[in-house]
């Protein structure tokens, strides 16, 4: 038997998908960041845990469950 292994980073994803996957703090904190110029990139997901990434140009930001936003997270991505 051989395990199949799925890249999701090479799925294209609209705003809307990971928009959807935002709970109502990260929405009003993510729609805040989009005034100074930051784009919704990805959302990571746990059962207990949850962080919306945002990029504007080299800058990251974060946000957490709680809306909480992190202008200088300690974030590595991957290429």
């Amino acid at each position: 038997m051989v395990a199949v292994t799925e890249d999701r980073r090479a799925e294209e994803k609209n705003l809307d998908y990971f928009w959807d996957r935002l709970n109502v703090a990260q929405k009003f904190s993510v729609s805040e960041l989009q005034r100074f110029g930051y784009e919704l990139a990805f959302v990571r997901r746990s059962p207990s845990f949850s962080m919306a990434v945002l990029k504007s140009g080299e800058r990251l930001a974060a946000v957490d469950q709680d809306g909480q936003i992190d202008t200088a997270p300690s974030i590595a991505l991957r290429n």
